[in-house]
């Protein structure tokens, strides 16, 4: 072969070397990320071909499917009483992606995740359609109902936790939405997700995760916590050193007590019972912001919480030592959210254990064979199994004849604490109703609440944790309760 016909022969070899790496290169390399480009329609148009797997509730679908017309994707997705679960499951919408569990397990209800492969190789020699699996939550359908049904036209968010082993029994945040309204991909359901966004109420807001409140006096448990598990104070019973008035630390500043209830040097069990900002403000201030922050940690705050679906870190900061005894009762830069408060109790009723809170118990292939089953996992050991009971102990006091005897429950133990927690300049805004709770029976679980409310049309010196937030609080045990028998 001549010089110039071996140089063509070696540049159109080059040509096809290149051809074929960069045909690999995106076959391979690049598949996944081309698979998930918004551009890609072929792929949307194949997720939406076959109809989607349900989320599971007490062995019953809240979810389900049904056939479009007018569009190349062939289904979508529709709600049983859409407003109850969309705290839950989130969206799936053909316009608009999806959220939490419609999100989280896509794979699984679309039959795509890799724990399915059996099942899609076994259709292809079968010839059965393809079909997605299901995924069967922790929720107790009747609490959730009862958390509903007590929020009713009232802003707020309800959860109720399993303490031995973490499962999630409720999870309601009002006002709420449907996610059938904007499932589609059509002008209709554009304007009905506008239309939700555009609302000043935020029913899209899953408040039970995403909004941090400050928690008020139900903060109160976790400076307990702190005080007896760092030996500042081990009887329970014993007078504490706490002055009456008692002024904030470099300040002027007087910490007030509602009405005139019997703080000085009040026990730690009296002062939880009468909620004494006095006592619990100096506590803090005692204990100092450091190991009021060691202690917070352990109940889970200050990072994000995955259930799997995630929620937002509840906060107690780094701060100055006025800032410090204010946030121990709750107050100041504290700030949590409904299921932070909910692992409190938790681990309290649960002898200091605290289990790692999740709502998915199992998922299921197309013909319901078990792929996955969750193990309850120890997320931390707030406080020694001692030092739980005997908060419990003070809590029980409270719901027996302090300020949460609206818990209570023919039959049952039931301890709790009340918050009533300010906010806006200057308090200047009406202040937020807290409840935090367990329940337990002879021989039957356990169960731990806590219940936020948000009444903007209450008026203001009607609003009370013990008012409010504990009815529905007892609601949602009772619920769980019989539901067990």
């Amino acid at each position: 072969m001549n010089k110039p016909l071996r140089r063509v022969a070696i540049f159109c070899g080059l040509l096809m070397l290149a051809l074929l790496i960069r045909d690999n290169w995106i076959q391979y390399v690049r598949a996944d990320e081309l698979n998930s480009r918004d551009e890609n329609r072929r792929i949307r148009i194949e997720r939406y071909a076959h109809e989607r797997g349900d989320i599971i509730v007490d062995g019953k679908a809240v979810t389900g499917s049904v056939e479009t017309d007018g569009s190349d994707f062939r289904y979508k997705r529709v709600w049983k009483d859409g407003p109850l679960w969309a705290p839950v499951t989130g969206y799936s919408s053909q316009a608009f992606d999806s959220s939490q569990l419609e999100n989280l397990e896509d794979g699984i209800l679309t039959g795509n995740d890799d724990q399915l492969f059996f099942n899609r190789t076994l259709s292809m020699f079968t010839g059965d359609k393809k079909q997605g699996g299901n995924v069967v939550t922790t929720l107790n359908g009747a609490a959730q109902k009862a958390a509903f049904k007590g929020l009713g036209d009232k802003k707020g968010a309800v959860v109720a936790l399993d303490p031995k082993s973490g499962a999630i029994l409720a999870l309601a945040s009002t006002p709420s939405y449907d996610p059938s309204v904007f499932a589609g991909n059509s002008d209709k359901d554009s304007e009905a997700r506008q239309k939700l966004l555009d609302d000043k109420d935020k029913p899209m807001l899953n408040r039970a995760l995403r909004e941090t409140y400050p928690p008020g006096s139900t903060f109160k448990v976790v400076t307990a916590s702190a005080a007896l598990e760092n030996g500042l104070y081990d009887d329970i019973d014993a007078k504490t050193d706490s002055p009456l008035p008692w002024t904030l630390p470099q300040t002027t500043v007087q910490l007030k007590n509602e009405g005139s209830i019997p703080c000085e040097n009040a026990s730690l069990r009296e002062a939880l019972r009468w909620s004494c900002n006095t006592v619990f403000g100096k506590m803090s201030d005692d204990l100092g912001n450091k190991k009021m922050i060691e202690q917070t940690d352990k109940f889970g705050f200050n990072k994000e919480v995955f259930t799997p679906v995630r929620a937002d870190a509840s906060i107690y900061p780094e701060d100055n030592k006025p800032q410090n005894a204010m946030a121990g009762i709750g107050q100041a830069s504290n700030r949590t959210t409904p299921l932070q408060m909910a692992m409190v109790a938790s681990a309290i009723a649960n002898d200091g254990k605290l289990m790692q809170p999740y709502m998915v118990a199992q998922r299921q292939a197309p013909n319901l064979d078990v792929v996955y089953t969750h193990e309850p996992e120890e997320m931390s050991r707030p406080l020694s199994g001692e030092n739980a009971q005997k908060i419990q102990q003070m809590m029980e006091t409270v719901v027996k004849t302090g300020t949460g005897t609206n818990a209570q429950i023919d039959g049952v133990t039931v301890g709790g604490k009340t918050g009533t927690a300010q906010h806006g300049l200057n308090n200047s805004e009406k202040p937020y109703a807290w409840f935090i709770s367990y329940a337990k029976t002879d021989g039957g679980s356990p169960v731990a609440v806590a219940v936020v409310v948000e009444d903007g049309n209450a008026n203001r010196d009607d609003i009370s944790g013990g008012g409010l937030a504990a009815p529905i609080a007892k609601d949602v045990m009772r619920a769980v309760i019989d539901s067990e028998k």
